[in-house]
């Protein structure tokens, strides 16, 4: 059984910072990839920030310069710098791994609520 544990979320004001974390855990021990999506109401899950197969990290447009993903291997954790927050920016934010860069996202956090008031 493998799962994926986000914390971090909360309420914070236009401006504001959080850090979102998700541990993984389980069977699957060492995750190649572990990224970030969100879903706001009415919306379809998004790509927040994901790490891709040359090294480098895919951030949405609306995030860039703004949120930074980072990983510690040896906790298997994946972490999320968010700053300068907006109202946009809240929504459910879902942590995301896959085992293999040719699998999909086949594992997913229970998601954690960043709710960013004006």
């Amino acid at each position: 059984q493998v799962q994926l544990v986000e914390s971090g979320g909360g309420l914070v004001q236009a401006g504001g910072s959080l850090r979102l974390s998700c541990a993984a855990s389980g069977r699957i021990l060492s995750f190649t990839a572990m990224g970030w999506y969100r879903q706001s109401p009415g919306k379809q899950r998004e790509l927040v920030a994901v790490p891709n197969r040359g090294g480098s990290t895919i951030y949405a447009d609306s995030v860039k310069g703004r949120f930074t993903i980072s990983r510690d291997n040896a906790k298997n954790t994946v972490y999320l710098q968010m700053d300068s927050l907006k109202p946009d920016d809240t929504a459910v934010y879902y942590c995301a791994a896959k085992p293999s860069w040719l699998r999909t996202w086949d594992y997913w956090g229970q998601g954690t609520q960043v709710t960013v008031s004006s």
